[in-house]
């Protein structure tokens, strides 16, 4: 699972489209949550994976 930002969504779902050659589900994160996005640090706002 990928925690990731609005600018680094389309990443997310390229790299777990290419590891898993499946279509990966797309979830928002709960507001004001301790995740953050995996890419660059910022809050997460997605959740993408494949479990």
């Amino acid at each position: 699972m990928i925690y990731c930002c609005e600018e680094h969504v389309e990443l997310a779902l390229d790299e777990t489209v290419d590891e898993h050659e499946l279509a990966p589900k797309l979830e928002k994160v709960v507001e004001n949550s301790d995740f953050i996005c995996g890419y660059c640090g910022q809050q997460a706002v997605y959740i993408v994976g494949n479990e």
